[in-house]
């Protein structure tokens, strides 16, 4: 049978929250578990995250299946509603909700839950330089009036724009915009309003900054969020190992090329293996030159480095296995990415960012948990 896996191990999610909860000591966590987790599945991370105090979603199809798998802490919907029976909705389903613009704030308005219901919380955005969204600096100010008079409390919230490099001038232009609306709210509306101004980069790099609920997300699943510290470095542990095995070995002469346009010509004779994943799976099509897996020889025990080479196919990639033993099995381990070598490495290698590879997984892969 095919052999692609994506092996999901929860203790690893367990101690990467861990090292957001020691981090920020004082804030409360909201778990990012958004696009099915990060490609992770909800199901597989859920019983991870109990320490954390609630969760956020995206949607609230995602809201319904975090209930429907029993989680009964907080669930945030973090884009909000999008019409007066969705804000029903979340009454009915205990979600709190982000308002972040002035339809939001009306239905909000029209229709107050009872006492104590979550939907009484709500995340009021402020647009601090982001510039997606959220209310200006007078809006966010008279929403906050208009939803304290109505009996709701608020938690004041931004997103950064560039948390993950630490020297960027709007990061400091939003915190500084950030507190002074908070300290004017607590003056003029309500001194017990909160506030969320931390994504995992801002948990690392802005520790000043931490208020009363951090929001992580990327770290959770063991990337970096960060552009100089790498994962290990970070003490994050990959949630996901995706990998594949060895299906056929082919010896490619010398000025034969592989593949789809024939970009990869071999400079002399080559052995290499055809791999049963590609970009049908999700490993990415376009990787450059220094993009690698790591194959595992069972029998001696050892790992070796092989280049993948060629253009990757829906179905299939080919690696260099000339430097592997030849006696190397046909059915051997291919790992692609996971805890011997980094997702944010191999988006590198693409062009792009870990989030992108790890939510954009397709379902042909088998999926394990551990």
């Amino acid at each position: 049978m095919r052999t692609a896996t994506v092996t999901i191990n929860p203790q690893a999610m367990t101690h990467n929250l861990m090292q957001v909860k020691k981090r920020a000591p004082s804030a409360k966590v909201l778990a990012m578990v958004k696009a099915n987790a990060y490609g992770h599945g909800i199901a597989a991370v859920l019983p991870a995250l109990e320490q954390a105090d609630g969760i956020g979603v995206a949607s609230f199809t995602e809201a319904f299946e975090a209930r429907r798998l029993g989680w009964d802490k907080a669930v945030g919907l973090v884009e909000g509603v999008f019409s007066a029976s969705e804000w029903q909705q979340a009454i009915d389903n205990g979600c709190s909700c982000v308002i972040h613009h002035a339809p939001q704030l009306q239905w909000a308005l029209d229709c107050v839950p009872i006492p104590n219901s979550p939907t009484r919380t709500v995340w009021l955005k402020y647009n601090t330089g982001m510039n997606r969204l959220g209310f200006d600096e007078q809006g966010v100010i008279s929403a906050a009036k208009l939803l304290y008079d109505a009996g709701y409390q608020l938690i004041l919230t931004t997103h950064f724009a560039n948390a993950d490099d630490c020297d960027h001038s709007l990061t400091s232009m939003q915190i500084q915009r950030f507190n002074e609306v908070l300290t004017i709210l607590h003056r003029d509306v309500d001194k017990n309003i909160k506030a969320s101004l931390c994504n995992s980069a801002g948990i690392i790099n802005y520790p000043d900054s931490h208020c009363d609920w951090v929001r992580p997300g990327i770290m959770l699943y063991g990337s970096s969020p960060v552009t100089d510290q790498s994962a290990s470095e970070l003490n994050l542990q990959a949630v996901m190992d995706f990998s594949a095995q060895i299906m056929a070995f082919q010896t490619v002469k010398q000025g034969e090329a592989i593949g789809y346009g024939s970009r990869w010509v071999a400079d002399k004779d080559t052995r290499t293996a055809l791999v049963s994943v590609g970009y049908g799976d999700g490993y990415p099509r376009v990787v450059n030159d220094e993009a690698y897996v790591q194959v595992i020889d069972s029998a001696k025990q050892k790992r070796y480095t092989c280049s993948v080479i060629g253009r990757v196919a829906m179905d299939m990639l080919v690696i260099d296995v000339s430097r592997t033993p030849i006696a190397l099995a046909l059915d051997s381990k291919v790992i692609l990415w996971g805890a011997t070598l980094p997702v944010d490495d191999v988006a590198q290698h693409a062009g792009t960012i870990s989030y992108e590879l790890l939510c954009r997984l397709s379902n042909r892969p088998l999926r394990v948990i551990t």
